[in-house]
């Protein structure tokens, strides 16, 4: 899809080729430094058939970071990889915990920064950067991806920005207690400490995404395919989705789909789109929905997009595509500097075949409310968030040194809890058509309710 606003989306490529003998020679490559990663870390792996099905290596870290580096092995070897590893950009990180032990679960703090730099021309001007209109940086995503090696599984729980916590640093500007996305003005430091300060989690490692690197991922793999049951639209972010079904997402449309949090869907699967309106009665008359869920609805349309990007990434084995995927991949990503080329491609070997589906994704539990200095705010919802905490990080989580607030501005300890076998979110939808979403202890685990999507919301598909 061309990156504009009024251009209508490509159609999705028919079919796949076949994987060609070079492609082979390309897994051997694989599988010869995934055996030496095993034969250092003392991993035993059982004998691995050779076919066209095991070239299609798929693993990926908060959306992006583990394909870069299973890309580049099977593209042109190790010695390929680690050059495209060096080019990616580095920081230290202040404040995390130990980097993980081999086969040990360990957490990945996941920043979507809103900083513009990189973009250029219609884009710059659609985002707001080319006039300036937009500087700094602020976080509008917050995930923390947590990944047991030895279970298989990968969980992602996503922070709201508007969630408030007691800070660190910064109060003469912001207060004691203000949103968790000030944490981010000056680098992830300080937002790694806050998270962990407040919810007891520990960070180990931490990846930085900003609107170019979403950008040039989603185009270096040909775009992300999802299936949008209605038109759909957002112009506060530029989201223009002309008709329903299955189609190829990049460029533009791919962030403004991630931003996404004034989300609009036609029942009446009209492609008339208004211009210079704010009537929200016109807009009905015309067959357009509005999603009230701002930041909920965003989040659910990225995990979404994670989904899809995981199983497109799953293709990466044209020497080509892979090329022009690594080459894109450093400008807009920022690694952690604890991370190592021989670590991630191990992970990558152990997760070779993980399904987009079976990442369960969850949301902080909270509930909104009004501060007269800050706003519309939503505040940590207890005992649910320590539940919820409690179930995905186990015995790792630490006590919090500086518990988030709640509504009386008081911090008390999170209450004491017992670990669950899940807890599913569930959805309740407001006469005005605003949905507040809570959160609820069970003892199902027979499927994952984390892919359940609201029905206007677009969901990864096969073209």
């Amino acid at each position: 899809m061309p990156s504009g606003r009024d251009d209508t989306p490509d159609e999705p490529t028919p079919g796949r080729r076949s994987p060609s003998k070079k492609d082979l020679a390309n897994q051997h490559r694989l599988m010869a430094l995934g055996d030496a990663v095993d034969q250092q870390s003392g991993a035993k792996r059982k004998p691995r058939r050779v076919g066209a099905r095991r070239v299609r290596r798929n693993f990926l870290i908060a959306g992006i970071a583990v394909v870069i580096l299973i890309a580049g092995v099977i593209g042109g070897g190790y010695v390929y990889a680690n050059w495209r590893f060096n080019q990616i950009p580095k920081i230290t990180v202040a404040g995390e915990g130990p980097k993980p032990i081999s086969g040990k679960p360990f957490n990945i703090l996941m920043i979507g920064s809103d900083s513009r730099a990189g973009l250029t021309g219609l884009v710059a001007k659609q985002t707001g950067a080319s006039v300036g209109a937009v500087t700094g940086q602020r976080s509008d995503v917050i995930k923390i991806v947590h990944i047991d090696p030895n279970a298989g599984t990968i969980t992602m729980i996503s922070i709201p920005r508007d969630t408030v916590v007691t800070l660190l640093a910064n109060q003469s500007l912001y207060g004691q207690y203000n949103r968790i996305n000030v944490n981010f003005g000056n680098g992830p430091s300080l937002l790694a400490q806050t998270i962990t300060a407040n919810f007891g989690i520990v960070i180990n490692q931490t990846i930085v995404v900003s609107f170019a690197g979403l950008i040039n991922a989603a185009d270096a793999l040909g775009g992300v395919y999802l299936d949008f049951p209605y038109p759909s639209w957002d112009p506060e972010s530029g989201l223009r989705v002309l008709h329903p079904g299955c189609q190829v997402i990049q460029g533009f449309q791919a962030l403004a789909l991630s931003r996404s949090r004034h989300f609009y869907y036609n029942t009446s699967h009209a492609t008339v789109f208004p211009h210079g309106t704010d009537s929200y009665n016109e807009l009905l008359s015309l067959g357009w929905q509005y999603d009230g869920t701002s930041d909920f609805g965003r989040i659910d349309r990225q995990n979404a997009f994670l989904r899809a990007l995981v199983d497109q990434a799953k293709k990466l084995y044209n020497p080509l595509k892979l090329n022009s995927f690594l080459s894109a991949i450093p400008q807009g990503i920022t690694l952690d500097s604890n991370f190592s080329l021989s670590e991630l491609v191990g992970l990558a070997v152990r997760f070779h075949s993980i399904n987009a589906n079976a990442i369960q994704t969850w949301t902080l539990p909270n509930y909104p409310a009004t501060n007269a200095s800050l706003g519309d705010i939503l505040y940590v919802q207890e005992p649910e968030t320590q539940q919820l905490l409690v179930n995905i990080f186990g015995s790792s989580l630490l006590a919090p040194t500086n518990p988030p607030p709640n509504s009386a501005l008081q911090t008390p300890p999170p209450p004491a809890v017992t670990t669950t076998t899940s807890t599913v979110p569930t959805t309740t939808t407001t006469l005005a058509g605003t949905k507040k979403k809570t959160s609820t202890s069970t003892t199902t685990t027979t499927v994952n309710p984390t892919l359940s999507q609201p029905s206007f919301d677009p969901v990864p598909c096969t073209p």
